[in-house]
This record gives C-alpha cells, structure tokens and sequence, in this order.
C-alpha cells in the first residue's frame, strides 16, 4: 500500500491528448508545487501506446505518486499505432508498462493520501459504459445508436475500442463493474475515498453536452449512487472536455479534462491544467471553478 506523506497537495488532470503538439507543450509545463505532490490522471493521455509511455514517464518523474485510469482513446486501436493489440489484452499491456516506470493502475492497491483532507483511499476505477445513458425516446441501445446515425453523432469507439475478448462493450462494462464492486467491498467500513473515473459516474453531469445523443458513450447508470456508497470525498472524471464541478448530495465532482487545442484555446481563460482536488471546497477553489 503507498502511503502519502504529511503535505503537498492532491492534484488531477485528464483528456491530455499528447498526440497533438500544443497539448504536449502544456503537458511539458506541468511541475509540482511541492515534492509531495499527487497528480491523479484520468484517462485519454493519448491514442497511441508511444506518446501515453512519454506522458506517464515524465508525469512520474516529477510527481510523488502518480495514478492512472484508462480513458476511452488509450483503449483504441488506432492504424497507425505500431501496437496493434485490442480489448483486454492492450490495457494489460497498458498495466504493465505503468508498472515499469511506477504509475499505480486499478490494477493495484489502492493507495492512501494522507496529506491535506486525508485520510482518504484513492480509488482508480476502470468501468467503461454500457449505453445506459440513453438519449430520450430510446428504450435500447439499438435504438440509441439509430438516433445517433440520424443525428450525425456517433463515437469513434464504435470503430477502433474493441472490446476482445468480450462480445461487446457492454459486457465487458459488466464485468468491470463486479469485479470493482468485489474490491470496494473490501474496503473498512468509514473509509472515505477519492473515486477516479475517465467517464462520468452520474448522468447528471452529460445534460451539458452540445450533442445529448453523445451521452450512451459516457457512463453506466450503475454507478449512480456510489458516491454515497463508497463515502466519497470527492469523485474525479474528464472525458466531457467541459471542465467543471458539480455537487451532488453534498460530494464534490471534478470534470478536470484540458481537452482538444481547438477547444481549449477559444476560452477566455488560458488553460488550468492542474486541478486540486483536496481539501474539498477549499475558498480558492471555490472562487475560480471555470477554466
């Protein structure tokens, strides 16, 4: 179990998207502000196998801990990745590569922060999505899709996230879901936690989106109430590209994603990059929630 040291702060970030050169610079700006410093990373580093590596690598060279949940991009099979892997088998091989250079995965212990808001256990999740956010008038996931084509909106996981050897997405959403679920059970009862996810945990947080069909590639509703299961502290997602926070029931929700440059870079404001996550509700946080 990796254990935090008294100090730093407990920092997160997601949707980095180093393939594209602006992105990687900012990335290469990112320093800690104390030696102590956690950077929690949730997920879309980037498509390929070569540039999430470079972007983890030098992550951990410079943060205390470094932790990483896989988003959907990493899980791609992109043509012109030199790691032709799909499904399962590349995000063991994503697993294993963070475990040579010492970035924790949900794959290992979780481990504990103690500094500023702690104790809290921080908890990596993997847990895709199944459809289930459905957009109105459908009643399945069929249906569901055949809105999306209308629409015109349809997520490129539909083409390069396969889910091998599962026989589809959904199923292999399930069996994410029960093996996570195995694990917070095991938890002590009072533990409070810090939930990290690439796609949002409540369906709540989607009713934003430009494209409300987009929402059935963003989550499950089975993960609706574990802020409140799990005594969360706070819960960390991307994948929106709306960087925002949220309350629900009184637990804090970070969206902490930078996003592609042409969307970071028509804001007013330059990008945040860092987000601190703890303590919850701190007055300087509170007084800048946009980025």
């Amino acid at each position: 179990m990796t254990t935090s040291r008294p100090g730093g702060s407990l920092l997160a970030v997601s949707d980095l998207h180093v393939g594209y050169p602006e992105n990687r610079t900012l990335v290469e700006s990112f320093v800690p502000g104390s030696d102590e410093d956690w950077l929690l990373v949730a997920g879309d580093v980037a498509d390929r196998v070569e540039d999430i590596y470079w972007a983890l690598r030098l992550l951990k060279e410079r943060f205390s801990t470094v932790v990483w949940v896989p988003g959907n991009h990493e899980l791609w099979t992109p043509r012109q990745d030199t790691v032709q892997l799909r499904g399962v088998a590349r995000y063991e091989l994503l697993v294993e590569m963070c475990r040579r250079i010492g970035v924790l995965t949900p794959e290992d212990p979780y481990p504990v922060w103690t500094g500023a808001g702690g104790p809290v256990t921080v908890v990596p999740l993997f847990l895709l999505y199944d459809y289930t956010f459905r957009p109105a008038g459908a009643q399945t996931k069929e249906a569901g899709l055949a809105l999306a084509h209308e629409a015109g909106i349809v997520c490129t996981d539909e083409y390069f996230l396969h889910p091998d050897p599962y026989p589809s997405r959904e199923d292999w959403c399930a069996a994410r879901l029960a093996l996570t679920e195995r694990r917070l059970a095991e938890l002590a009862p009072g533990t409070r936690t810090v939930l990290v996810n690439h796609f949002p945990l409540v369906r709540e947080v989607t009713d934003i989106l430009r494209y409300p069909v987009f929402a059935q590639w963003c989550g499950t509703v089975h993960t609706a109430d574990w802020h409140r299961r799990y005594q969360a502290a706070a819960v960390v997602y991307g994948h929106l590209h709306i960087p925002r926070v949220n309350w629900f029931d009184g637990v804090r929700f970070d969206e902490v994603s930078l996003g592609y440059p042409r969307e970071w870079q028509r804001r007013a404001k330059p990008p945040r990059g860092l987000r601190p996550i703890l303590p919850v509700g701190s007055p300087e946080r509170d007084a800048d929630l946009a980025w």
